[in-house]
């Protein structure tokens, strides 16, 4: 099976092909003898019931500084031209990632899109979560300050993020006394309208903040990401370190309550992030750590992606 796949992220030439999930996805779907497309989430168009997007033909090499070639500009119809569409850009998952799902939705399942764009729409990370409140910490949403400063009072130590961020960015632990609390939602009002997630300070994070990987509601391979020295942030973005994990019994309850939610829904690449025995997010729009967990495990994470977007077609 030669299948033509285009890929919808942010610019190639930047990317770390050492750790970008992305890029092992493309190779992986070149070694099976697919061929890619790549087009900027910018590039994505509807007109008059079809659905295109300019970019490039694109082949990939682990070279770092000479990891891609591009083809000359094209357009592409994405119903016609192409069998599977990767929705692979970063968030924030602003009005423009809602979009591109709703134009998306146009072309799915005739060209499969992964993850389903109708069910990423439906499932923000720190938002689906919050439908298995029995695995999750005590937590928060809103932007009532008397009722964060309430959910303090009761936690002691809480941590404060954006309800759409992402890679650590705006994440705040705050103590029980720390008197930056009203500083801080000032700081978020100012920025959008959107409330906020308030979750109890778990210091087991200093042990790590799992990732694991689930393949169409399988779990298929995990990493640790421990913070660095005066961080209450794990993720890579803003210095975690990768250590190699095993996924625990627990954990694994925690995959099999959750993966046949993500199955049903079309979600074939799922990245949850489990701390102690919580599940603080599960990930569906971006989510990476593949490589990371191959190095460690000798696995091919990628391939098994690819298995299941094969059997899907």
């Amino acid at each position: 099976m030669s299948l033509n796949v285009a890929i919808q992220m942010d610019p190639v030439a930047p990317i770390d092909i050492n750790a970008d999930s992305s890029f092992a996805l493309g190779l992986e779907a070149e070694r099976r003898g697919h061929s890619l497309f790549h087009y900027l989430p910018m590039a994505l168009t509807f007109r008059h019931g079809r659905v295109s997007a300019r970019g490039n033909a694109m082949t990939l090499r682990r070279e770092q500084g000479n990891h891609f070639t591009f083809g000359d500009e094209e357009t592409r119809d994405l119903r016609s031209d192409v069998d599977v569409v990767l929705m692979r850009q970063d968030p924030p998952f602003d009005m423009g990632y809602i979009t591109a799902t709703h134009i998306l939705e146009h072309i799915h399942p005739e060209t499969l899109v992964v993850n389903d764009p109708n069910h990423v729409r439906n499932a923000p990370e720190k938002l689906l979560v919050t439908y298995f409140p029995d695995l999750m910490p005590e937590t928060l949403i809103t932007r009532d300050r008397e009722e964060i400063k309430a959910f303090r009072k009761e936690m002691g130590e809480i941590i404060v993020k954006p309800l759409y961020g992402n890679g650590g960015a705006g994440v705040f632990h705050l103590k029980e006394n720390d008197s930056n609390l009203n500083s801080l939602m000032e700081m978020f009002e100012a920025q959008n309208n959107e409330p906020v997630m308030v979750q109890r300070y778990m210091p087991e994070v200093r042990q790590g903040d799992k990732r694991i990987i689930l393949v169409d509601g399988k779990a298929v391979g995990a990493i640790n990401r421990v913070p660095a020295a005066g961080e209450a942030r794990s993720n890579m973005h803003v210095g975690g370190r990768p250590d190699k994990s095993d996924i625990t019994p627990a954990e694994h309850a925690i995959c099999d309550a959750i993966g046949p939610m993500l199955k049903e829904r079309g979600l074939i690449f799922v990245g949850i992030d489990v701390i102690g025995d919580k599940l603080t997010e599960i990930n569906v729009t971006s989510p990476t750590g593949i490589q990371e967990i191959d190095r460690y495990d000798g696995v091919n994470l990628a391939g098994l992606i690819w298995d299941a977007i094969e059997e899907r077609l």
